[in-house]
């Protein structure tokens, strides 16, 4: 049975230790029933506190209670929020945002925004919330889903984060305004995350608009940057994007680099494109090669793969889910073992975790959701097992 909607959500908050061994039990009927009244209690207690307290602002600060801009001044938060007001089935609030956003958001200010958030945040919000639209009840368009408000926006952002991938290489700088295109003084060097973090939005804002500008774009960028790969077959942290050089030779699953594996993967399976799983396959061997040390993944050096930091980072977090994506399922529930490990013994994944000292190299827990993509994941694969 194939986990949808609601399930995917619960599994959010089944505990941990479900992950490991054998996935012996199926959840009742009254089982899912209380995660999701849980979960659903969660969320509207968020967003609740966000709409009372932040109106449209970017973010909400949580000790303040204080509306605040972050990534742009376009209701970011909102935006974000927009496709789960639908699978927590909240139609009449999904409407209103939509309206919001679609009369009063601005895309022409004079602001200077990342290329890389504004791409996965907003074109990706805007078009996950046109996509799921249809289960609102809501008026839809004759021509959808290839036509719709929430999908203009998302190619009219699209078009404003085009300028950056103006460059020799084809890799994008890391800044745009919004209204005047890339800075005068944006420095060209940005992170591989940054390069290669585009072909999923932008492949669907092409094959739902028909315009190929948007996925030849991604896909320019993607194979740039692929050949610029040092002869260990590793990618480094940051590169510049004039000229290809790298800035930084820190070659990891994490920070900097970790979406930049992510979307090959999930560009591959959503576009039916084996070239970019190509492009993983050398990246996964050289890995398992050089970053691998028993189930973790350490920062090696790009050029001659010795380890230059024994460290597990939040952001690789997701890896695990991505192994299971890729079939690798034995690897997979070894390395969120010892991701479980470190969660158990903090109640968080810090930022950095030395993993040659056993403590906190680097604290702090800014809620990021790789770890639980990857719950979701192995249990996604532990629920299929069980059925056979």
């Amino acid at each position: 049975m194939e986990l949808k909607g609601w399930n995917i959500f619960i599994l959010l908050i089944i505990p941990v230790h479900l992950l490991t061994g054998s996935f012996a039990k199926h959840l009742t009927i009254e089982e899912i029933h209380f995660y999701r009244n849980k979960l659903k209690s969660m969320f509207n207690y968020a967003y609740e506190n966000y709409a009372t307290n932040a109106g449209n602002y970017d973010e909400l600060k949580p000790i303040t209670c204080q509306g605040v801009e972050t990534w742009g001044n376009f209701s970011l938060t909102l935006i974000d929020s927009m496709d789960s007001l639908i699978l927590f089935q909240n139609y009449s609030e999904f409407e209103r945002v939509t309206r919001y956003i679609v009369d009063n958001v601005d895309f022409n200010q004079n602001i200077n925004v990342s290329v890389f958030e504004t791409n996965i945040r907003v074109v990706g919000g805007l078009l996950s919330a046109h996509l799921l639209s249809y289960k609102s009840g809501m008026e839809l368009e004759p021509g959808w889903p290839c036509e719709g408000p929430l999908l203009r926006l998302a190619v009219k952002v699209g078009r404003k984060l085009l300028p950056a991938f103006q460059t020799k290489t084809g890799m994008p700088y890391g800044t745009v305004n919004l209204r005047y295109g890339v800075p005068l003084e944006e420095t060209p060097v940005t992170c591989t995350a940054g390069v290669g973090t585009f072909i999923v939005e932008f492949a669907t804002l092409s094959r739902l608009t028909g315009d190929p500008i948007f996925e030849t774009t991604a896909l320019n960028a993607l194979r740039a940057l692929h050949s610029y790969r040092s002869h260990l077959n590793l990618v480094g942290n940051h590169i510049n994007t004039s000229d290809g050089k790298w800035t930084a030779i820190e070659s990891s699953i994490g920070s900097g680099v970790d979406s930049y594996f992510e979307y090959l993967v999930k560009g591959a399976l959503l576009l039916k494109m084996p070239e970019l799983m190509d492009m993983f396959n050398v990246y996964h061997q050289a890995i398992n090669k050089y970053m691998r040390r028993e189930d973790w993944y350490f920062v090696v050096h790009m050029n001659n793969g010795l380890t230059t930091m024994p460290v597990f980072q939040s952001l690789e977090s997701f890896f695990p889910g991505l192994l299971t994506l890729i079939g690798d399922i034995e690897q997979a529930q070894k390395t969120i073992l010892n991701y479980r490990y470190v969660l158990k013994r903090y109640g968080f994944i810090p930022e950095f975790f030395d993993v040659a000292n056993n403590n906190v190299k680097r604290n702090g827990n800014p809620l990021r959701p790789e770890f639980s993509e990857s719950r979701i994941s192995s249990l996604k694969i532990l629920l299929s097992s069980s059925r056979r």
